[in-house]
């Protein structure tokens, strides 16, 4: 049974679900958005069976977690959750993890990962190299492919703000239905989740999140080394498995683009008939690519 703890770092109270034995080998999964730590309940029994130590934090924005002081920027750039992510670990006192994640996880992970790549044991990052391109950002791509990132271009408009306030449950439906069209979700399934998404934060970290990854609001400004770091598009030199579902409705494939950038031992696996939330729909794909990294670390 998981345990609903929390942490305090620089700026955030961070909650978060430890599982398994306190000495087993640490394991940090990461959600994405918008979900929250449930698309990993499926992939903890296994890592905990295999003797790991489990650690599924809520990010910024996120269920219980909450900025310590109202003056923080409510920023949700990647800087961010990079940073995030390697202050959880200075406040656990994990030298070092292996890190799996999807989405902003995978992007918080793959960060880490580039940055400071003596805290990742290894990784298993969903859909690729997830650090974002942002002097390039608005270099158009497909059309087929823009059509996609609808929401995106949505939330730079007030009426997109309004929209992810007043609708937020009813617009994470249908993106879950859009990005993972094979997942068969339930209503029990939204709801276990939609508590995550009423964090006071929620709208505002989301917002800048996908403003500023366009270059259409600032970033936080204590940020701004950690960002010019991440423009160079640093490589990621750990031991990697990049797994892909041939069914991603909103990520094309990016391991043919990014091969270059994984400059340790890194393989891809595609997963036949999963889109976007790889965790919960292939949660065994997830949690025996961890344990396989593990064994060659």
């Amino acid at each position: 049974m998981a345990k609903l703890k929390s942490v305090r770092t620089a700026t955030l109270e961070v909650a978060y679900e430890e599982s398994g034995a306190g000495d087993g080998a640490p394991v940090v999964l990461l959600h994405g958005w918008p979900y929250d730590p449930r698309v990993y309940d499926a992939v903890v029994p296994p890592l905990v069976a295999a003797g790991c130590r489990t650690i599924v934090p809520y990010l910024r924005g996120f269920g219980p977690t909450r900025f310590l002081s109202s003056c923080t920027p409510r920023s949700g750039q990647q800087a961010a959750l990079g940073n995030d992510l390697k202050e959880f670990m200075d406040a656990l006192e994990l030298k070092s993890a292996a890190l799996a994640g999807y989405d902003w996880g995978g992007r918080a992970a793959c960060i880490v990962a580039a940055l400071w790549p003596e805290r990742a044991l290894c990784l298993v990052t969903g859909n690729g190299y997830n650090i974002q391109d942002i002097p390039h950002a608005n270099v158009p791509a497909s059309p087929e492919q823009e059509h996609r990132y609808w929401y995106q271009f949505y939330f730079h408009t007030e009426r997109g703000r309004a929209g992810l306030r007043d609708n937020r449950r009813a617009l994470v439906r249908l993106l879950w239905r859009l990005w993972s069209p094979n997942w068969d979700f339930d209503d029990a399934t939204l709801e276990r989740s939609a508590a995550s998404w009423d964090n006071p934060d929620f709208v505002e970290v989301t917002i800048q999140s996908y403003r500023h990854r366009y270059g259409n609001a600032p970033g936080d400004p204590a940020l701004d080394d950690i960002e010019r770091r991440l423009a160079a598009q640093p490589p990621i030199p750990v031991p990697t498995i990049v797994l892909q579902g041939d069914a991603n409705g909103v990520v094309p494939e990016l391991w043919s683009k990014y091969r270059e950038k994984f400059t340790g031992h890194a393989t891809q696996r595609v997963v036949a008939g999963v889109g976007h939330n790889i965790p919960a729909e292939a949660p065994e794909a997830v949690a025996q690519a961890v344990l396989d990294l593990i064994r060659i670390t």
